[in-house]
């Protein structure tokens, strides 16, 4: 790969709205971080996929997530499984089990109304989530929809976002078993198709990983795809990484379809994680998701440097420094 190749590849990353958006919510989130309560019962908060409230031996684990409004207006029933699997999959990420769900809704309209329902109760029965409270709006001016899951974790067994060491190796775990999704060709669907034991085992992976306390940090792979990901996990853990990028895999079923990297790299990737660990622990890890039935690859390592790289092996380009 040329060096023009992967300028292209960084600019690609630096530009994407995914990652832009991220970076613009930042005073939000140093303003409440800085301005509200706080408490000795609270074990990790702001910066991690799920934040973690003491209780004894265990944590409670919470998250919160919004869906875009262009998705309910577009997908409604899409937004409506997504709605849960989001907030599922951030649960899993720490290593944690999902345990039940509280949703709020706001629509203009019944038709609306019925299909976000529809996408609701499909996505609580496929991750066999239960929803035991809400608020909705029937007759609002606009389309909301955001979910509130708890779970639960052993504490010492809680993987953070923000633990990165320095000289870990970067670990991408995809699930190639996927297809395009309906309602972008940016979303790669693993689960729609898939019965409800199929998508949970896969996941359980993470629960493996975590009791084994193999990793020192992971995140689930969302909107911002790969380095939108990867970019979080290292501000958090005020790291750096070094990517190699010929190391990123992709599914045969977007290779088939002449999806590059450039396009992959934006992708939202369910069932998907990027963890870091100790290179001595990367085969046991492998082992794990292959059992699971997952595919995980090293793309990279944690550098001490607050900045993402990328590379080919021969030429390298920084992305974005902190």
């Amino acid at each position: 790969m040329s060096l023009k190749k992967i300028a292209k590849i960084a600019a690609n990353i630096r530009n994407n709205p995914y990652i832009i958006e991220k970076q613009e919510i930042n005073p939000i989130v140093q303003y409440i971080d800085k301005n509200s309560f706080k408490s000795t019962k609270i074990f990790r908060d702001i910066g991690e996929d799920s934040a973690a409230i003491d209780d004894d031996e265990k944590l409670i684990l919470i998250t919160t997530d919004r869906i875009r409004t262009s998705f309910i207006e577009n997908f409604p029933f899409g937004a409506g499984f997504s709605s849960i699997l989001v907030s599922v999959d951030d649960i899993y990420a720490c290593g944690g089990i999902p345990l039940a769900a509280s949703i709020i809704i706001s629509v203009k309209d019944p038709k609306t109304c019925n299909e976000l329902l529809k996408g609701i109760c499909e996505g609580s029965r496929k991750f066999q989530i239960p929803i035991i409270r809400g608020h909705t709006n029937v007759n609002s001016k606009c389309y909301e929809l955001s979910t509130t899951m708890i779970g639960e974790i052993k504490k010492e067994d809680y993987i953070s976002a923000g633990n990165a060491q320095i000289d870990d190796k970067i670990i991408l775990a995809v699930d190639f078993d996927g297809k395009v999704g309906k309602a972008s060709n940016l979303y790669y669907d693993t689960t729609t198709f898939k019965d409800s034991e199929i998508v949970l085992k896969k996941r359980r992976a993470m629960n493996v990983v975590a009791s084994t306390h193999l990793a020192n940090a992971s995140k689930d792979v969302s909107n911002g795809g790969i380095f939108g990901t990867l970019i979080q996990l290292i501000k958090y853990s005020n790291v750096g990484a070094d990517v190699n990028i010929n190391r990123i895999i992709l599914p045969p079923i977007l290779s088939e379809s002449e999806y590059d990297l450039n396009t992959y790299v934006k992708m939202y990737l369910t069932t998907s994680f990027i963890l870091t660990a100790p290179e001595n622990n990367c085969e046991k890890i492998f082992d794990i998701f292959r059992e699971y039935g997952l595919d995980a690859q090293v793309i990279g390592e944690i550098i001490a440097q607050n900045k993402l790289k990328i590379n080919d092996g021969n030429d390298s380009v920084d992305v974005i420094r902190f």
